[in-house]
């Protein structure tokens, strides 16, 4: 079955290019049976790439889903146009009035800034407080998963000497979890980030459980609360260009760009990047749908607690 995205919404022809099967709303509403309701915060700057990748992970299913995008209050978004945000973007404070089956809050480009000087750090609190008692499963990205560690449990971040860049072999601890049914004993996430979280401070933790981590990349994926919560330290969303456009954005801007590593073909960034990461990051997003929303979300979505 389709997704069921906002009327016009630019993702829905870039999907329908690449034979991904979406339902605008107009069409929807002839179906009868309650479709998921999915909340994304997207706080990347480019949106509508953000949007996209997103959007592609999630058609992966044969349920309906109902898509949502929330913008803050406290922060206004300087790469996307405002005819865009105000057409396909709701307030948190509007969107924290309904209780949703699942949410997803991506990364930011803010992770070298101290939590607490975040501009938006007490709305975004307020957001993951809410999230707890109204959302079935939320899933963290990368920054997003970092503050969200930080502000439920005190784990700290570490700045990295050098940028974790480019696509990491990764290990599921437990493949008996129902997020990794069908992955193999190695999978591989792409990572663009500047500081990490540490196992030593994870394991303090009793709630928190590392479910995948890596030789080279470290602590890849924590969840906690039975699946309720997944912290995902990498960005299985990307799409097969995302770090070249990033690499060639910061070559010769800055002093310390380094190539991406196990990405292009032989190491040559002249010749096209390896793809490694599509069939883990589908089966991960259509796993979690499936298993941790769909099959967990009360009848009724009021009753979620």
């Amino acid at each position: 079955m389709p997704l069921r995205l906002p009327d016009r919404l630019p993702a829905i022809d870039i999907l329908k290019r690449e034979n991904i099967f979406v339902m605008d709303e107009t069409r929807a509403h002839s179906q009868q049976i309650r479709p998921l309701r999915i909340v994304i915060l997207n706080l990347m700057p480019l949106k509508i790439t953000t949007e996209t990748d997103l959007i592609r992970l999630l058609s992966n299913t044969p349920l309906q889903m109902e898509v949502y995008f929330m913008k803050l209050k406290s922060h206004t978004s300087k790469n996307t146009p405002v005819e865009h945000m105000m057409m396909f973007y709701k307030d948190s404070e509007l969107l924290m009035q309904h209780k949703f089956d699942g949410m997803i809050i991506t990364g930011a480009p803010v992770e070298t800034i101290p939590y607490e000087n975040v501009d938006y750090w007490r709305e975004i609190n307020r957001i993951f407080d809410w999230a707890r008692s109204n959302v079935q499963s939320t899933l963290y990205l990368c920054w997003g998963a970092m503050a969200a560690l930080y502000h439920f449990y005190g784990i700290p971040k570490y700045q990295l000497e050098t940028k974790k860049f480019g696509i990491f072999k990764t290990r599921p601890v437990n493949t008996f979890l129902p997020i990794f049914r069908g992955f193999d004993d190695v999978f591989y996430m792409p990572h663009s980030r500047h500081t990490e979280v540490r196992a030593d401070d994870i394991n303090k933790v009793s709630e928190l459980h590392i479910i995948a981590d890596s030789s080279e990349a470290g602590v890849s994926i924590v969840s906690s609360r039975h699946g309720r919560e997944f912290y995902i330290l990498g960005h299985l969303e990307y799409a097969p260009d995302t770090l070249d456009k990033e690499y060639h954005r910061d070559l010769g801007k800055r002093d310390d760009v380094e190539m991406p590593m196990h990405y292009y073909e032989d190491d040559d960034p002249e010749k096209k990047p390896i793809v490694r990461w599509r069939s883990a990051a589908n089966l991960f997003y259509s796993n979690w749908i499936n298993y941790y929303v769909y099959q967990e979300t009360p009848f009724n979505i009021d009753d979620i607690k």
